[in-house]
């Protein structure tokens, strides 16, 4: 038998940023809280692309995250000196850029560091009606020049957990054919690429690590991941930092913008359906026995583009007639906007009952009424808004303010997805002495089928119920891919789990949140994680830049639906 010290020792993969606005932070947090490898972070989102095409308009050198150079300017030394290798996606449409500038720092800083970026994920001059159109990139390229020797890896538009399997593949050597490893480091990198929702940020059970010690959930340290030669890894975090690591926080992620058993990406397609967790001691979970299949021909492709200007103005109605200060002030609104030569092509009202009866205090004795215009032209929604809102300051209903004017109108974005074969893009892998390394597709796809439907467990035998919140017994997450929700729920034991997977249903779970009632809901079942999934189809109209909803990321939506009340089986409460 080999002795345990003989393995290879497991890779470990760190992350310092979920989102391009992350904490500043986290980077020297990382690097200065114990022993890594590589140091990832993500810094893309489909808002996030379009916000760095508008830049990219006004600045011809500008579209990359400029949030990365700030941190490497204080911590590319550091990273230097330990041997930690960055790989970061905050390139954004414009990596040779990011490549370039991160050079021109480490000269300046006198750090000797080879810096190589992945190109071929552009694809805005085929689609001239977007501002951005960028297909989602695979680990290999970031592989390729991790391989060649660079310390530092900047690309655009690749798929988040790619910034993991990337430096998996390059260290253990992993071919494209090897799908069951490529599909763990894809759940690792799933798990990580959000930041701190894997160490109980943003975590539906927050309350049960509150109690006493405040302080375990008010700094959470960002997660690592412990990668070995055949795939599993271990999710656990830096010693001494704050947050959770556990199976539900690792479940929570794990289901967050996922659809379905079947999480298909440009390298493999991750069963989801065979993840299995194990609490692997205090703040490490164990992630193994996941099985990988060929990846789909296709890649997915984002299109950004402008779709015109949206403005708003919220009326506060406070006291008493609630419900007839806001008609009033609605068919005062209306007539003003359709009597007007240019009307906005779209105007939205929503109601939100604030309000308490007796209120000790005016805000809590208030409601909000929302409006929202939206219209290809900027006057319409500025001018034509806010002449008609204005006028009404003394011509209205009793207590008549609103929280800000209206101003002179944004522009909205339009998020769509599309399809590409995987062979219409040139990825490269471009190094600093100027190679270019070319990355083939895959050879080996396959056309997925209809998602697996695993068997349902027995059902609870009947018994005792009581009207209850499902968060009581369930944890919940949800958040946006286009303009449709995700949202995942989960429980922690298996008789729980025999009520969930009969009790909330598609029927049901329109039941519970009528703002879905007519739109598609698609179920999927994950017993491994004792998971539901849910995908809401159109609840956010045109993706988040749209601003279609009041919550325009679903980030909420499985809250909403842990408040909601059912029948609960007294024994699971």
């Amino acid at each position: 038998m080999t002795a345990p010290q003989d393995y290879p020792a497991p890779l470990r993969i760190g992350n310092a940023s979920g989102f391009y606005g992350d904490r500043f932070d986290a980077m020297r947090e990382m690097l200065d809280g114990g022993q890594l490898d590589v140091l990832t972070g993500d810094y893309l989102a489909e808002l996030t692309m379009l916000i760095l095409g508008r830049d990219r308009l006004k600045d011809p050198s500008a579209g990359y995250a400029r949030t990365f150079l700030r941190q490497l300017e204080e911590c590319l030394g550091l990273a230097h000196e330990r041997g930690v290798r960055i790989v970061a996606n905050a390139g954004g449409l414009n990596p040779a850029g990011l490549a370039e500038d991160v050079r021109k720092l480490a000269d300046r800083l006198g750090i000797p560091v080879r810096v190589a970026h992945v190109e071929g994920d552009d694809l805005t001059v085929g689609h001239p009606d977007s501002l951005a159109a960028h297909a989602y990139l695979g680990a290999f390229g970031i592989a390729a020049c991790l391989r060649e020797g660079a310390d530092v890896v900047v690309t655009g538009r690749v798929t988040d957990a790619a910034l993991v399997a990337g430096p998996a593949a390059a260290h253990f050597g992993w071919g494209p054919e090897d799908h069951d490893r490529l599909a763990g480091a894809v759940v690792a990198g799933h798990v990580l690429e959000c930041g701190t929702q894997a160490t109980g940020g943003n975590y539906a059970f927050f309350a049960e690590h509150m109690g006493d010690s405040r302080s375990v959930l008010r700094h959470p340290g960002f997660p690592l991941a412990e990668i070995h030669p055949d795939g599993t890894s271990v999710i656990t975090k830096h010693p001494g930092t704050g947050g959770v690591v556990d199976i539900g926080t690792v479940t929570a992620q794990l289901l967050y913008e996922t659809q379905g058993a079947r999480y298909a990406g440009p390298d493999v397609t991750a069963r989801l359906d065979t993840v299995r967790l194990t609490q692997d001691g205090p703040d490490r979970v164990r992630v193994h026995g996941v099985r990988g299949e060929a990846p789909p021909p296709t890649l997915k492709l984002g299109l950004n583009r402008l779709g015109g200007f949206r403005n708003e103005v919220t009326f506060v109605l406070t006291g008493l007639d609630i419900d007839l200060k806001a008609a009033l002030v609605r068919d005062q609104l209306e007539t003003t906007l359709y009597a007007a030569k240019s009307r906005p092509a779209e105007v939205s009202w929503t109601l939100a009952r604030t309000d308490h009866p007796d209120a000790p205090t005016e805000e809590t004795a208030s409601a909000l009424l929302r409006l929202v215009v939206r219209d290809p032209d900027q006057n319409t929604v500025g001018r034509t808004l806010s002449a008609a809102a204005v006028e009404l300051a003394l011509a209205s209903y009793p207590g008549f303010h609103v929280l800000a004017p209206p101003g002179k109108g944004a522009p909205y974005g339009i998020f769509e997805a599309e399809y590409v074969p995987q062979d219409a893009v040139d990825h490269v892998a471009v190094l600093d002495d100027g190679r270019r390394i070319p990355v083939p597709p895959p050879h080996d796809t396959l056309v997925l089928e209809e998602q697996p439907k695993p068997p349902l467990p027995d059902p609870l035998p009947p018994g005792p119920t009581r009207r209850a919140p499902l968060g009581l017994v369930a944890g919940a997450r949800s958040g946006d891919k286009g303009g449709n929700a995700n949202v995942g729920v989960w429980v922690c034991n298996d008789e729980a789990w025999r009520w969930l997977a009969h009790t909330l249903t598609v029927t049901r779970f329109r039941e519970l949140l009528p703002e879905t009632a007519e739109l598609t809901v698609v179920r999927h079942t994950l017993p491994n994680l004792r998971a539901l999934n849910f995908t809401v189809e159109g609840i956010l109209g045109e993706g988040v830049a749209a601003q279609h909803r009041f919550d325009p990321q679903a980030k909420a939506l499985g809250e909403w639906l842990r408040s909601r009340h059912l029948d609960i089986p007294e024994a699971l409460l």
